[in-house]
């Protein structure tokens, strides 16, 4: 009879402890644990990173309620050994379960990386790594690498030719050489036959189009005006004429609040300088939009080789066919400047 008793309370206990270790299991698997009565939020993991690191980020930055549980199913889902760098969106009130089956299907949240006004490599590094994981010093160290750059048919002087400015869509994960790659891939998409056919009837090559369309858009902010200065620098080009394009100066001197032109900067020493030195330079002076890419293939055909600056400051320019004329609108231009003020 006493063994009954003791065989009936050692049932009971054992009940009772396993419907607590089953509500418990429950709990820790089911119940939400992630960013309990909160909003959805992005997290980051680094592909460095150590499980230890990532629990107690996770912990300390408010992603994780209950760190010990989170902790313990991690281990048992073996999240310890198979975990995958990326940027993940947890969901509020997400379960431990739920959490670590997104951290360990390597499924991230894709990141959107946009450019444009960019002028240096510095500033291109930096822009397109904003969003990723790449270093941007990394990502320099290869626009700046004669031999990599070379692999893929560009020289350090005019690399910026390969990048179009746009809106893309990488993963976080995205490393400076898988930058690098993408980038390529764009560019030798956008330049089909049609293109390439386009660049051909001007004699030249699609890095050449980018290195003229860069001094079109720094000449004017104008896209209905692009075309026509598009063809007046091929007009120079074609009559082997130095282009004189001021924006290229002011590139040549890296001082890029100039806002006039003088004398002494058509001195300057540099393969920049096409007052100098006739004929385009060895690189872009920017990264040209595809609208001001597209104007060079499709540029207005005209006998300009002149331009000027409109005295009204309206943006736009005056165009002449000869000397004459332009001295005429350069005078005006020059005389709005200085009643404006403006002597550099």
């Amino acid at each position: 009879m006493k063994r009954q008793k003791l065989l009936a309370l050692f049932i009971i206990i054992g009940s009772m402890m396993l419907v607590s270790f089953s509500f418990y299991a429950y709990q820790v698997v089911y119940t939400p644990n992630v960013l309990v009565d909160a909003t959805d939020r992005i997290v980051l993991i680094p592909s460095d990173a150590t499980f230890d690191e990532v629990r107690d980020r996770l912990y300390e930055e408010g992603y994780v309620n209950d760190l010990l549980s989170f902790s313990m199913l991690a281990k048992l889902m073996k999240y310890d050994q198979y975990m995958k760098p990326g940027r993940y969106q947890l969901q509020a009130n997400m379960s431990n379960i739920q959490a670590i089956r997104l951290l360990r299907s390597g499924q991230q949240e894709p990141v959107h990386v946009t450019f444009n006004n960019v002028r240096l490599k510095p500033e291109l590094a930096e822009r397109l790594c904003e969003n990723v994981e790449a270093d941007e010093h990394q990502l320099l160290a290869l626009l700046n690498d004669e031999n990599f750059v070379k692999k893929y048919g560009f020289t350090t002087e005019n690399i910026l030719t390969m990048f179009l400015p746009n809106t893309y869509e990488f993963y976080w994960t995205t490393s400076a050489e898988e930058l690098f790659e993408r980038f390529y891939q764009e560019y030798k998409g956008f330049w089909g036959e049609r293109r390439v056919a386009q660049a051909d009837s001007l004699n030249m090559n699609p890095k050449e189009v980018i290195i003229l369309a860069s001094i079109v858009e720094s000449e004017t902010n104008k896209p209905d005006e692009a075309p026509k200065v598009a063809g007046l620098y091929l007009n120079r080009l074609q009559r082997n004429i130095a282009l004189q394009a001021d924006p290229t100066l002011v590139y040549a001197t890296g001082d890029f609040t100039i806002k006039r032109v003088l004398n002494k900067h058509k001195e300057i020493d540099s393969p920049y300088n096409t007052y100098k030195y006739i004929g385009l330079p060895p690189g872009p002076i920017r990264v040209p939009s595809i609208n001001a890419i597209d104007a060079v293939l499709n540029y207005e055909d005209h006998n300009y080789l002149y331009m000027c600056a409109k005295e009204d400051f309206s943006g736009y320019h005056n165009f002449a066919t000869n000397l004459t004329a332009h001295l005429a609108n350069a005078r005006r231009y020059q005389r709005a400047l200085s009643q404006a003020g403006i002597y550099n």
